[in-house]
């Protein structure tokens, strides 16, 4: 497997951003090291994140049939880092479009030459299920092996993942959490509490990206609304997180462009329990008395029977819409 061209590393980067529910924008030179990126959340939050990436390929050891590698050619140690925002040392393994995380502070410096860097592909594997995966080596060095929706999940903990996964305890709860697993109280609270908190951020991370990847494959990455696909239809909680009852099912979602996710979170319109997507009455009467109705009727116009997925059991659910609707306050 020979090493991919530039314009393929950084492809792939990019479409592993925007799977992660980001948008990057690369602001350096595609060819040299570290690539820079300018990441916007959905939020409008912007974030400066800078990679060095190389392709993954076979480590080429008999005795390690499962191992591969990045090797690290063209750059000169010590590696710069990102003042502004995380930096992360990746590689990619194009027949299975999967990353790999490697500690970065571990290899910053090195001797001359092209030092290679090993993970063991039982990990990538087990992270296409997963999301995140953890790999330890003989010189307890964790490697992560990374989904793509999860590229933005890791690069924001890599530091931690990589500080606190070479505790034997916090280890096995990684493994765990990105797994979802049942994760006893006992168990977290014998790690001291940034432990803790990696823990916690893999687990809620990983059911985040369950629940997305769930809602979208029923939906076929459409907006039940619209149909609309373009990788632009986010995974919406009929019944919102953190709302008794609130479950990360598909039965508790739908599939939905990024204005009708926002109209739908703020109770604009509400799914009724024949699956009409409507419009709240009060909320359209404050719109008109703010004078903010500015492109209503067409809005209204999508509007009606949502697209629902092929299997009826991973339709929404009657009673978490019913919930939903009296969370929100909507009168129906």
């Amino acid at each position: 497997m020979s090493a991919l061209p530039p314009e393929q590393l950084v492809g792939a980067i990019l479409e592993a951003l925007q799977e992660s529910g980001a948008a990057g924008l690369l602001v350096s030179s595609m060819r040299n090291h570290p690539r820079r990126f300018v990441v916007s959340k959905p939020t409008g939050e912007t974030h400066s994140l800078w990679v060095y990436a190389w392709t993954l390929t076979p480590g080429g050891r008999p005795q390690l049939k499962n191992e591969y590698r990045i090797q690290m050619t063209s750059v000169s140690p010590p590696l710069p880092l990102n003042p502004d925002g995380p930096t992360i040392l990746i590689g990619y393994e194009p027949s299975l479009k999967m990353f790999s995380g490697f500690d970065l502070k571990r290899h910053r410096t090195f001797t001359k030459g092209s030092p290679s860097v090993q993970i063991d592909l039982t990990a990538i594997r087990q992270a296409l299920q997963d999301g995140l995966a953890f790999d330890r080596k003989d010189n307890n060095e964790i490697a992560v092996a990374i989904r793509p929706d999860q590229l933005l999940t890791y690069a924001y903990t890599a530091e931690h993942l990589h500080q606190y996964g070479r505790d034997a305890g916090t280890f096995t709860l990684l493994q765990k959490a990105s797994s979802l697993k049942l994760i006893k109280p006992v168990d977290l609270d014998a790690l001291a509490p940034p432990r803790q908190r990696i823990v916690q951020t893999v687990r809620r991370m990983s059911r985040d990206a369950n629940f997305r990847q769930q809602v979208l494959g029923a939906y076929s990455n459409r907006c039940a609304v619209t149909r609309l696909q373009l990788r632009l239809v986010d995974a919406a909680h009929i019944l919102p997180v953190g709302a008794p009852g609130s479950i990360d099912h598909v039965c508790n979602g739908l599939a939905l462009s990024p204005t009708f996710h926002r109209a739908f979170d703020s109770a604009l319109i509400y799914l009724d329990d024949s699956y009409t997507m409507q419009l709240n009455p009060e909320k359209e009467s404050s719109l008109v008395t703010l004078n903010l109705d500015g492109g209503l009727e067409g809005f209204k116009s999508a509007l009606g029977k949502v697209h629902l997925p092929p299997d009826r059991r991973q339709w929404p659910d009657p009673r978490l819409i019913k919930k939903a609707n009296q969370f929100r306050r909507i009168s129906t």
